[in-house]
């Protein structure tokens, strides 16, 4: 029997507010873990985690709207307003990326590498149209290399979480 469209809603807000709740959790587990991928201002992207399996099981719609719920909400209650601009500058590239490639069939890892350097471009743009400075430009190549191994350890988690959600999501 397929369920009714209220039932359809019903799961579906379910789902948002489970996965927005499991990645603030990770933002904020993030924020109590001292890793730095040894670059000044890298993170592993725990909360990453929650917008790939989100964009691979619901679809894009859905991981856009789960990523940028889970930044302001996280922005207001552990950083403040220029943590969400800069969170949003990396989020918006780094999806748009994710969904391209997703679209073109490549496999998590793969996704979650692009998303991770798309993200640290992003970053870096703003700040430097902030800040004026294109200089910042030189710590690019760093953190891109923080992306993409960050990228690899989401995306094989990832991976992983998606074979065991697929048909609960």
């Amino acid at each position: 029997m397929l369920p009714n469209k209220r039932e359809q809603r019903v799961k579906k807000v379910a789902n948002y507010g489970v996965l927005v709740t499991l990645a603030l959790v990770a933002s904020y587990v993030e924020t109590l873990i001292p890793i730095s991928l040894g670059v000044p201002g890298a993170k592993i992207g725990l909360a990453n985690l929650i917008t790939i399996v989100a964009l691979f099981l619901m679809g894009w719609k859905d991981a856009f709207a789960i990523s940028i719920i889970r930044i302001v909400l996280a922005g207001f209650l552990f950083g403040n307003l220029f943590a969400i601009f800069y969170s949003l500058a990396g989020a918006i590239l780094s999806l748009l990326i994710m969904m391209l490639l997703k679209k073109l069939e490549f496999g998590t890892v793969a996704v979650s590498c692009a998303g991770g350097v798309a993200h640290n471009i992003g970053q870096i743009s703003f700040a430097a149209f902030l800040v004026e400075n294109s200089r910042l430009f030189y710590y690019l190549p760093i953190l891109l290399i923080a992306g993409v191994l960050a990228g690899i350890v989401i995306g094989i988690i990832g991976g992983e979480l998606i074979k065991r959600l697929k048909g609960v999501l």
